[in-house]
């Protein structure tokens, strides 16, 4: 015969489960941190000796933000020179903005434009202008979310490693934007 518990001693019940199980818990984590010194040390030393060594990272330079804000500072003033009116954007190795400054007059798609040539750049380490011929036998590449193949865009590197890019995007044409994201990335230390 099967017995059934009424509502009242089935909480009652589950709370005196719910307690022993904290209270084993607490006792646990308690003796844990009254363990000995020597007991503590080794059991640091062994997340200490799990810890990555150096065949398994990596290590990568990222340009700062003061080395971001100058190149596009440049690029901005290289424009204005000839009286034209673009937006900068830097981006990182990875293709993160860095930041976006967008000139007084710039039209509205600058914004977007600039960004895309960036990370265009960075992504394949060399000058959009140079990937625009690439799409003659690649045509699909134009397809790539977030790229954009037209003149403009530019890697900084450091070492032959590309750690940013530079997209320059409102002058009227590719080589003008491209012109004036290499006086961006030349004002970097």
């Amino acid at each position: 015969m099967k017995k059934t518990f009424s509502r009242r001693a089935r909480i009652a019940t589950g709370g005196t489960v719910l307690a022993a199980v904290a209270a084993g818990t607490f006792g646990t984590v308690a003796a844990n941190a009254s363990a000995p010194d020597a007991a503590r040390d080794s059991a640091v030393a062994a997340v200490s000796a799990g810890e990555a060594g150096g065949r398994d990272t990596t290590t990568s330079t990222h340009l700062t933000i003061a080395a971001a804000t100058e190149a596009a500072q440049a690029a901005l003033k290289a424009a204005g020179k000839e009286g034209r009116r673009i937006t900068v954007a830097v981006v990182d190795r990875n293709g993160n903005t860095i930041l976006t400054m967008r000139g007084d007059g710039a039209g509205p798609q600058s914004y977007e434009s600039a960004v895309k040539k960036a990370f265009t750049a960075v992504a394949w380490n060399a000058p959009t202008t140079e990937l625009e011929g690439r799409l003659e036998n690649a045509p699909n590449l134009k397809d790539i979310p977030g790229t954009l193949f037209l003149g403009g865009g530019v890697p900084v590197t450091a070492g032959k490693a590309p750690i940013a890019g530079i997209g320059v995007a409102g002058a009227p044409s590719g080589t003008l934007d491209e012109k004036f994201a290499q006086a961006g990335a030349a004002a970097i230390d």
